[in-house]
């Protein structure tokens, strides 16, 4: 494989604790950089040649207009000149429901009307899912990963839960693993109408054949744990049997109203419990003395006009936060990682430094991994080039389209 250099990069966000300019900077930011890939990997990062320094140094090489960089070869290896631009990893989206049928725009307006989210909704996508073909499911599939891709996401989770039978649920996981590695079975999202009358039976069913039929496309399970899905003690019982079959947990959590949600992440070792909207202060001190992962899914609070998380409560605990799109039919159809940054620093109190992180790194350890959401040596090369000089413009300029490049493993996407 071609060796790649990008150089002329105005700022550089590694996430590499010392690899920056300043050496506790947990974003690991370089000014003047260069980055160079080998194998699809990471081989060296730092700052560029002093001549390319001088030139590009805090953008003042940046031309927001200029045409896609030309491709050289100089000294082994293609050479792009990002012309000052800033380069940030790819961005980890460790939540989203990508597999469903149908559509619910009259819900979106109901509520920006003034009708309240409930999880019941759920349910209009489980029936248009069962009734879609595995083609039509697929296409729609490909057009939400290009969304992905070209809005700089090159590593995401998936998870199934719009069908909700053995054989439905082993779809959707199936067409999942199409395009990711990271798929999570959600046989518990709701109690389907079919067993409105005997919840214990579709515990049963989830627990048993739904989870051993999905099991050879899943890594993870999850269980929505609300008012209006599953109780704590449900939640504990698929977790446990999920667990057993050698998948990881992770819990849709605290979204809806205080709950058990957080202390049985805890009490779990679960790697990651999504939403936290609605918190104890005991639930955030058992947050911060674990290694679960608070995933904030602002998308969902923009959608239903629910109070955002408040995320430097968390951080200033010392709670490992990530940020994922959450992308539904449903309570947050985006697939915007730049706009989550966006709303993260506007309506959540975090700094842009802090939401790039979450969005990047944070992502990669809600799905423990240490390969992406980082740009050290060694990380898989999954790198972002913006059409702006500073990572600061994803919340500075809201809306528009600021990804110039994006590089999948060393090769450009799009």
């Amino acid at each position: 494989m071609t060796s790649l250099l990008i150089t002329g990069i105005g700022e550089l966000t590694t996430n590499v604790v010392g690899a920056g300019d300043d050496p506790a900077d947990p974003t690991g930011l370089i000014r003047g950089a260069a980055l160079r890939i080998e194998g699809g990997r990471v081989a060296w990062v730092g700052p560029a040649d002093p001549r390319e320094r001088t030139s590009h140094r805090r953008g003042d090489g940046y031309h927001p207009h200029s045409r896609r960089p030309t491709v050289l070869s100089r000294e082994g290896a293609d050479v792009v000149d990002v012309g000052g631009r800033a380069v940030i990893p790819g961005f980890v989206d460790s939540h989203t429901h990508l597999v469903f049928g149908g559509d619910r725009a009259d819900e979106f307006e109901a509520r920006m009307a003034g009708v309240s989210y409930a999880a019941g909704g759920i349910r209009r996508t489980v029936a248009a899912t069962r009734a879609a073909t595995d083609d039509e499911l697929r296409a729609r599939l490909a057009g939400f990963v290009a969304e992905l891709h070209a809005q700089g996401t090159t590593t995401f989770e998936v998870k199934t839960g719009y069908d909700l039978t053995v054989a439905g649920e082993a779809r959707l996981a199936r067409l999942a693993a199409e395009v990711t590695d990271e798929v999570t079975f959600l046989g518990a999202h709701v109690v389907p109408a079919e067993y409105a009358h005997d919840r214990d039976a579709y515990v049963d069913l989830v627990c048993g054949p739904m989870l051993t039929a999905a099991l050879p496309h899943a890594r993870w399970i999850d269980v929505f744990c609300e008012t209006g899905a599953f109780t704590p003690e449900e939640t504990r019982r698929i977790l446990l049997a999920g667990i057993e079959a050698g998948l990881r947990p992770r819990l849709h959590g605290n979204q809806l109203g205080y709950g058990a949600g957080a202390q049985l992440a805890v009490d779990l070792d679960i790697r990651s419990i999504d939403h936290c909207t609605y918190l104890t202060d005991a639930d955030v001190a058992a947050l911060a003395a674990s290694d679960v992962v608070a995933t904030l899914l602002p998308g969902v609070e923009f959608s239903t006009r629910h109070p955002y998380p408040d995320a430097r409560r968390l951080i200033g605990a010392g709670v490992t936060v990530a940020l994922a799109s959450d992308c539904n039919p449903g309570s947050s159809f985006t697939s915007s990682m730049p706009l989550v940054i966006a709303l993260a620093v506007r309506e959540m109190g975090m700094t842009v430094a802090e939401a790039v992180w979450a969005a990047t790194a944070g992502g990669a350890r809600a799905l423990a991994r240490d390969d992406v959401g980082q740009l050290g040596v060694g990380a898989r090369a999954d790198v972002v080039v913006l059409d702006a000089p500073s990572r600061s413009h994803l919340a500075y300029r809201p809306g528009v389209p600021l990804v110039h490049a994006v590089y999948c493993e060393g090769m450009p996407l799009g």
